[in-house]
């Protein structure tokens, strides 16, 4: 399996699709539900949904940068981002759910008005990974859609598209391929028997097998390999490093 390359108009009509899901399942949220811990470390449901509304509003920045060529970056700073999730984490159901909305609102407006030449452009990623702005629409999908597993409010990654789990998996596997400091297992897609090594090893030691879904959530943090098949038989699952 290779790594798509981006489609921003379609990867625009899936990212509506799922944010519509994801504002359905916010809108069923409580304040006790907010003030609950989401599966992030440190993290409550709250500054889930607020990380998810100030990233949809940087993202509007590069999009800004994308059709005016003027350098705008996603964030002012990393504390003032830091700052604007801890603040809005707290926040009453209602004021979440308008934010969310609104932010999301915003960034569609900003897709649609993009010229289509402007998607060639390059903009920087707050990390300083310079991307294509084609980009965006993929990676805001992949936010949206994880971030809502996140939530840990009944939607997992078994409930993930098949299509969405095969696509990012195979991005995240290229993320960690050839990589000093991973650890040297060999992934096997059981639904599609495609293969991937990771780590920099000529000779993975490991064989790691399952679904696509179980295996994205484990590359991803978001699983403790659940359904996965290690061999040789008798290894405890590798430890991998964080995604950035």
């Amino acid at each position: 399996m290779t790594v798509q390359r981006p489609d921003p108009d379609r990867d625009a009509a899936e990212l509506a699709e799922a944010t519509e899901q994801l504002l359905a399942a916010a809108a069923g949220l409580s304040a006790q539900d907010l003030a609950g811990a989401s599966l992030l470390p440190g993290w409550t449901r709250g500054h889930v949904l607020a990380h998810l509304a100030r990233n949809a509003d940087a993202l509007v920045n590069l999009l800004a940068w994308a059709r005016t060529g003027e350098e705008t970056p996603m964030y002012a700073d990393a504390a003032t981002r830091d700052r604007d999730i801890e603040a809005g984490a707290g926040r009453p159901p209602a004021e979440q759910l308008d934010d969310l909305r609104d932010s999301a609102g915003r960034l569609a407006a900003a897709l649609a008005a993009l010229p289509p030449a402007a998607w060639a452009s390059q903009v920087a990623m707050r990390s300083g990974r310079v991307i294509a702005a084609a980009e965006i629409p993929w990676l805001r999908l992949t936010e949206v859609r994880l971030h809502h597993v996140d939530l840990d409010a009944g939607h997992t990654a078994d409930d993930l598209p098949a299509a969405f789990a095969d696509r990012e998996l195979a991005w995240v596997v290229d993320r960690l391929a050839a990589h000093e400091g991973v650890a040297p297992v060999r992934l096997r897609d059981t639904g599609s028997g495609t293969s991937w090594d990771l780590g920099a090893a000529a000779e993975p030691e490991l064989t790691v097998s399952g679904p696509a879904r179980g295996l994205l959530a484990w590359v991803s943090g978001r699983g403790k390999g659940d359904g996965l098949d290690v061999s040789p038989a008798g290894h405890p699952l590798p430890v991998l490093p964080p995604l950035g």
